[in-house]
Order: C-alpha cells, then sequence, then structure tokens
C-alpha cells in the first residue's frame, strides 16, 4: 500500500463577509440559498439539511468540530479556496483565519492553499436568463500576483501545519491559462512563478505549485505534448482534479452518480497517462446546483448553475468512489502525492462530506471504511 495523504477541498461561504453583504444584503451567507432550495422533480432531495445546523465557519469552536470530524474520519487536512482580487481585496479569509488557524485543534490538521484566481459571477442565485453577470475581476498583473503570493509566504508556509509535498510548500493555482492571458504569454508567467519560487527560497521555502488541469493549456484539445511541453516551460510540479466531469446525459435534467462514477474512475488512468507531470486524483460525492438558481424560474439547461444533477449518490454509491480512487492510488498507474476530496461542504453545489438530515455521517462512513481513520 502506497503512503499518500487525503485533503478535502473546502469552500469557504459560511460566515459573513464585507463583499458578501455588498452584493447580497447585511448579514447574508451562503447558508440563505441553501435555505431556499426546493425539489425540482419528483425525488429530488432538496433542501440540503446539514445536520450541525447553520453555523458560522468563521467561528473557531465550530472549526474545531470540523477538524475533530475530519480527522477522526481519516482526513488529514483541508485545501482551502483562496480569493483575492487585485481591486476589491481580499475576499472568504476570515474562514481560514479566524475560524480554523483560531481553532484550538488547528495543529491536527494540515492546510493548503489553492488560489481561486477566476472571475466570480452571480450564480447565489442566477436567474434563467443569466449573463454571468461578473461581481469582480480575477486578474492579475507582476504587482498584484507578488501580493498574493508575499501574503502566503509570510503568512501561511511558516506554519507548522502548513501542507508540505515531499518537503515543498503546497500552492495550487485555479486557472494558469488565465495567468498566461494576464502576463501575454506562457514565457511571461514562466518569470513571474520562477519569482516566485526565488522569493519562497530567500524565505526558507521551496515550492510544490500545482495547476487545475482543465484550465491548464491544451487539456481540452488533448494535445498532449503541446500540453506537457507548457507545463514544463511553466515549472508545473503537478496537475489537480477540483471536481469530476459530467457526462453529457440523454435525459434532462438527472445523470446517475453511478454513471459519473465510472467515467471518472476510467479518467483517472487516461489523464495520468495524458500528463508527464504527477496527476492528483479526487473524488466527487456528488453534483447539485439547483440552489444556486432562482428558484421560482423553470430549472432547464441554460448553461451553469442550471446543470444536470447527480441523482442516486447515496453513501454506498459513493463507497464504490472512494474504493475506485484506492485501488488507482495504490496502483503503479498513479503518479501523485495526495488524494483530494470535492467538497468538504460546498452544499450548493451538491457535494459535501458534512452530516446532513438525509445520510447524517453516511459520506464519513464510507470514506472511513476504505480508508481508514486516523483513530484505528
Amino acid at each position: 500500500m502506497k503512503n499518500y495523504k487525503k485533503y478535502a477541498w473546502y469552500f469557504p461561504n459560511w460566515h459573513v463577509d464585507p463583499l458578501n453583504e455588498k452584493w447580497h444584503g447585511t448579514g447574508w451567507t451562503e447558508w440563505e440559498v441553501t435555505k431556499c432550495a426546493r425539489p425540482r422533480f419528483e425525488g429530488h432531495i432538496q433542501p440540503k439539511v446539514p445536520l450541525w445546523g447553520y453555523e458560522s465557519e468563521s467561528d473557531p469552536v465550530v472549526f474545531a468540530k470540523k477538524i475533530k470530524t475530519a480527522k477522526d474520519y481519516g482526513f488529514d487536512g483541508f485545501i482551502f479556496d483562496y480569493y483575492h482580487f487585485k481591486d476589491l481585496g481580499p475576499y472568504r479569509r476570515e474562514c481560514l483565519e479566524s475560524g480554523f488557524l483560531g481553532a484550538e485543534n488547528s495543529h491536527l490538521a494540515e492546510f493548503g492553499i489553492m488560489w481561486c484566481n477566476h472571475d466570480p459571477i452571480y450564480v447565489h442565485p442566477a436567474q434563467y436568463r443569466h449573463d454571468g453577470v461578473e461581481l469582480a475581476s480575477g486578474d492579475a498583473d507582476s504587482e498584484f500576483f507578488r501580493e498574493v503570493t508575499d501574503y502566503c509566504i509570510k503568512n501561511y508556509f511558516p506554519k507548522k501545519n502548513y501542507i508540505k509535498v515531499n518537503g515543498k510548500a503546497y500552492f495550487g493555482i485555479w486557472n494558469i491559462s488565465k495567468l498566461i492571458d494576464n502576463f501575454g504569454s506562457p514565457e511571461n508567467l514562466a518569470n513571474e512563478i520562477a519569482n516566485f519560487r526565488k522569493r519562497a527560497k530567500e524565505a526558507g521555502f521551496d515550492l510544490y505549485i500545482t495547476a487545475c488541469k482543465v484550465n491548464m493549456p491544451h487539456y481540452k484539445t488533448k494535445d498532449k505534448d503541446a500540453f506537457n511541453s507548457t507545463a514544463k516551460l511553466l515549472g508545473i510540479d503537478s496537475i489537480f482534479t477540483y471536481s469530476w466531469a459530467n457526462p453529457t446525459p440523454e435525459v434532462w435534467p438527472t445523470v446517475e452518480y453511478s454513471e459519473v462514477r465510472k467515467l471518472n474512475a476510467e479518467l483517472y488512468y487516461v489523464d495520468s497517462e495524458f500528463s508527464e507531470i504527477p496527476h492528483e486524483i479526487t473524488v466527487s460525492v456528488g453534483w447539485d446546483c439547483s440552489p444556486r438558481t432562482v428558484q421560482s424560474d423553470m430549472y432547464e439547461n441554460t448553461g451553469y448553475p442550471y446543470t444536470p444533477i447527480n441523482v442516486g449518490d447515496t453513501p454506498e454509491e459513493i463507497e464504490l468512489a472512494f474504493a475506485a480512487a484506492k485501488d488507482f492510488a495504490d496502483s503503479d498507474s498513479f503518479t501523485g502525492n495526495f488524494i483530494t476530496v470535492a467538497t468538504w461542504n460546498e452544499w450548493t453545489e451538491g457535494n459535501y462530506m458534512e452530516p446532513d438530515e438525509t445520510y447524517g455521517y453516511g459520506y464519513l462512513e464510507a470514506f472511513k471504511r476504505v480508508f481508514g481513520g486516523n483513530d484505528d
């Protein structure tokens, strides 16, 4: 059996944030979206109701419970979606800095940063005739790139429980292609990344830089040579998967989770062979973005968040998905260093490990049966 870490992606939108209040009103969190969801067809399980209630993740007592639960059921830690905009500043940061790092047991769980350098759109909720209204720009220039990375070098990398991969500080990037566009060429971005490595080294850290595979140049066109030459030029250490690909369903609006599971189990092998750098795999535990749509509008195929909904994502099916991931990770085909689960808590996209009123701790129990808990 190989020795690899298990991390859960963490989406930090369940605490009051000034930008959210600007866009949605005083005291708003994404729990409001969760509460308003309704079934869109017979048998559709909505709203999803958290067993722990609608708690604020910026409360260190609340996050201490998350840490204990994650550790008890076999996770090594969390990788946080990380937001910072050039014009608007930090976003959704108090979850990590007040909640996680403020928790009395935070030292027991590892944590890492995945910089979400995309343009957030208004999908909380989105109308039927939505045009992807942009709330902020994720664009970067040299000064801002250094501001974001210097902050991580100073405030996160020195933490004893910050994720180190083979001794190197983890740093994830959501959209490498966007950064290439921002800087004008792969060569220019390569220079910025090299400078990031230099600054980190001066502070005492080597870097492990990983990029989301679907946002890498040439991945979608399946140009293997171009993909790998670009990754080499940029100095990327690995690619990661955030959430699973969904097959195009023949019947709207649902797709069986079992079909999604089988497709993505095959992609473990396909994408690991495609990439000459390590491929960090993930397991998605569902997909249902319907809470992020206006509930009085009709649910039809008009584009995200009006997307096909996974059904049949029972703990039994999820356990099969975990087992397939473990089989792959234990095989010679696995080139990565860790696996992830999508996600710990993205309730309004229908992928979360936290207990709910439908299955209780069923997903967590499934994970523990496959991977073992840290108390075993």
